[in-house]
């Protein structure tokens, strides 16, 4: 069935790449041997130390010698394991530069599934899949990593390096800016609420919350993102109810008390508004 979704794998990985901006790769110190890489692509984790790098994402494949770059300027250390939060070529772009070189990857089986579709080379798919949790123990941190249904899509991935106080939850969060909700590939708007409820429940106030997009944040961000999808949703679901058209909602600007704050980054007002009118419509 996965075939049938071709189509809709290739346009959300060009509206993605289309609306990221081109940035140069920058690392930054989280804390404990955890660091995040920022470009243009999907935040990405690296947690470094003596048994080795552990890689959350890998962005677009033309940026992977600048992202090792980065990696060497803060350990000798060889990449050893990447784990794909979602399918996304903005995430999962240069899973084959890296699978040439030796480095495991790990994903959900959906997003095996949903690169298979795509034809994507052998060495770019995950060699290891999971359907629920999986954990790695290495560079003195217990690395849980577990899957949230039906959220950004029906495969994200969320990690929690736990005694370091860590999450990276992949793109079930944008951190100020409008978040793509891709409902082609079984993403939701309630699972996007799931997930984000799910960390709340981890998260202390000394929580450093990785998101998949935009500057890292904390637990008072992603209520912040809670609260402005909370209000978004609440504006849009009358006026899909009263049987307005897309455009008619885009042209009424629902979310137009956020737009000024939330609408300057990854999607417009507009773009938001059809994404989220496609989520709930779905």
């Amino acid at each position: 069935m996965y075939q049938s979704l071709k189509p809709a794998l290739i346009g959300a990985a060009a509206l993605l790449a289309a609306v990221v901006p081109a940035a140069a790769q920058e690392i930054a110190a989280v804390k404990d041997g955890i660091h995040v890489i920022m470009g243009k692509g999907g935040n990405i984790g690296v947690s470094s130390g003596p048994d080795g790098v552990f890689m959350i994402d890998d962005q677009f494949a033309p940026a992977t010698e600048a992202i090792l770059g980065k990696i060497k300027s803060v350990t000798d250390q060889p990449v050893r394991f990447l784990l794909n939060t979602h399918h996304h070529r903005d995430h999962t772009g240069g899973n084959e530069n890296l699978g040439k070189a030796g480095v495991l990857i790990f994903a959900h089986d959906n997003v095996r599934a949903r690169l298979l579709a795509t034809d994507a080379p052998a060495s770019s798919l995950p060699v290891v899949t999971f359907n629920d949790t999986t954990t790695f123990n290495m560079n003195g941190q217990t690395i849980h990593v577990f899957h949230t249904q039906a959220a950004h899509t029906d495969g994200d991935a969320m990690i929690q390096f736990r005694e370091a106080n860590v999450i990276h939850m992949g793109d079930t969060f944008f951190n100020g800016f409008y978040p793509f909700i891709d409902s082609k590939s079984g993403g939701s708007v309630e699972g996007v609420f799931a997930a984000i409820d799910k960390v709340l429940s981890l998260a202390d106030a000394n929580t450093v919350i990785i998101p998949g997009h935009g500057p890292i944040g904390d637990r008072d961000d992603l209520m912040a993102y809670r609260d402005m999808l909370t209000k978004a949703k609440s504006s849009i679901t009358p006026l899909i109810a009263d049987g307005k058209s897309v455009e008619d909602i885009v042209v009424a600007k629902p979310t137009a008390e956020f737009d000024a704050g939330w609408g300057g980054g990854f999607l417009n007002p507009e773009r938001f508004i059809r994404v989220m009118h496609a989520a709930l419509t779905k």
